[in-house]
């Protein structure tokens, strides 16, 4: 067996790909992509054989390597428990989506990013509410649309950030 082989000729997954095509759908978002640039890329991501084929997609977007880091895939029951912290929220406030970050933050990462996030949003809606002296209960009605948001993108497995929120737990 040649150990000379090159890991740029190496097959690419459909893993792979989504990844890329995450990665580019990001830099699309960011306002570093044109829409015309990113239906190319995506094609070229999509029909990409080898991994130099698909590095050379992503090769002026990234400061590092080319493809994105991935920490693994989380199971469904992370999915699941991710979204529970979020939805948790529209009945404890921040107390369910805490006790869940405790639980289940030492095993999975992803839960305790997606339960992090949830106890801080919850959190910043509470102090809000308080300061304005009950007048910030207004924005529990969009709250519930934003953790909903949140629950949905935790259920397919993609990270969220709550938007201009203080986040006193790391």
């Amino acid at each position: 067996m040649d150990s000379t082989f090159a890991t740029g000729n190496l097959r690419v997954s459909d893993a792979e790909r989504e990844q890329v095509i995450a990665h580019l759908q990001d830099a699309y978002a960011e306002g570093r992509l044109e829409h015309a640039e990113l239906d190319m890329r995506m094609h070229l991501a999509m029909t990409a054989k080898t991994r130099g084929d698909l590095a050379a997609v992503t090769r002026d977007l990234t400061a590092g390597p080319a493809l994105p880091a991935a920490e693994g895939e989380p199971t469904g029951e992370e999915r699941l428990v991710a979204a529970l912290a979020h939805f948790s929220g529209y009945l404890t406030l921040f107390v369910a989506p805490l006790v869940l970050m405790l639980v289940y933050g030492k095993k999975s990462q992803y839960v305790r990013r997606h339960a992090a996030e949830a106890v801080n949003f919850q959190l910043t809606v509470l102090a809000v509410t308080v300061l304005t002296f009950g007048l910030g209960a207004l924005l529990y009605t969009v709250t519930w649309m934003v953790a909903g948001v949140a629950a949905v993108h935790a259920l397919v497995g993609r990270p969220f950030r709550h938007p201009w929120i203080l986040r006193p737990v790391k």
